[in-house]
């Protein structure tokens, strides 16, 4: 089983306008909804193919009974613990001549809460895969990923880390079965501007010794670079097609390696799934459906 957990999700309300004037009455030409944060979009992900998983975290309010229903509505299966207090966050997305974000700070989460998703978290068992997405938001310790991972350290348990900087460096002593920066988070790590697939090879392969299994590489239209588990690196392209919606690529490619690995144990198509399903979402203006990542896979 594939679980996800998600500390902060969140509902995205995006608006679109021809134009955004600060001061003055803005009408939109058109807005819609979408269920986020970035292990909910893994596991929306994984449900429309057809993998079974259960997203974990934290809801509060009215907003976490909207996204909770809402997620249950699309077949994702949920184990949410509700807080007490405070809202699920309302993030708006204005898309005007400029894209323009605003995300809210969401719920306090307490004590009670994270020995809650502790308990819950006991519960995996050896084979399990567990996917760590997404930043920390202020109101946990900034230590999270570290706790979670050292309490379950040694069950056998696949570690899916997609983070950036010290909270990625920080998990590579529990071994993580994967991690996936974009080449820039990867130069960030290391202090440098990689512009080469040899140097991006050689500082995946720099994270490999201090603890991670596979490093996935994501760069965008250009493709990915994956160094595996026996130190084999690979690349590969991305499909032709209309780039409508960036937000979730990364982490539908993350569904995506872990469903095609799941499934043949073969990292190249492991690769080549997680590259189809990322770019399946970013030529959607929502995530990756099955028969959409079915024909990309086709096309790599």
């Amino acid at each position: 089983m594939i679980y996800t957990v998600t500390f902060n999700p969140a509902i995205d309300y995006v608006v679109e306008l021809v134009s955004f004037n600060i001061g003055e009455i803005n009408r939109t030409t058109r807005e819609y909804m979408n269920l986020g944060g970035k292990g909910v979009n893994v596991s929306r992900v994984l449900t429309n193919l057809e993998v079974p998983n259960v997203a974990l975290g934290f809801v509060a309010g009215f907003t976490g009974d909207a996204l909770r229903s809402g997620l249950e509505r699309m077949g994702v299966k949920t184990d949410f613990i509700n807080l007490e207090e405070g809202n699920t966050r309302i993030n708006v997305n204005i898309k005007g001549v400029e894209e323009t974000d605003i995300n809210a700070r969401g719920p306090e989460i307490p004590n009670s809460a994270i020995d809650e998703l502790f308990k819950k978290l006991d519960n995996l068992q050896s084979g399990d895969t567990l996917v760590l997405a997404g930043s920390i938001p202020t109101s946990l310790p900034n230590d999270m990923y570290e706790r979670i991972m050292e309490r379950l350290y040694g069950k056998g348990i696949r570690f899916v880390v997609d983070a950036t900087r010290d909270l990625l460096v920080k998990s590579l002593k529990y071994e993580p079965f994967l991690i996936k920066p974009n080449n820039h988070e990867l130069g960030e790590i290391f202090g440098l501007e990689l512009t080469t697939d040899n140097e991006i090879i050689y500082y995946a392969r720099e994270l490999k010794k201090q603890g991670a299994k596979n490093v996935l590489i994501s760069m965008a239209g250009d493709g990915a670079i994956l160094v595996d588990e026996n130190d084999v690196a690979h690349k590969i392209g991305t499909p032709k097609g209309k780039v409508k919606n960036s937000v979730g690529a990364g982490d539908s490619m993350v569904a995506g390696f872990c469903a095609g690995y799941l499934e043949k144990g073969d990292y190249k198509y492991a690769l080549r799934m997680g590259t189809a399903a990322g770019s399946a979402s970013a030529f959607s203006e929502s995530l990756a459906t099955k028969q959409e990542v079915i024909d990309l896979l086709n096309k790599i």
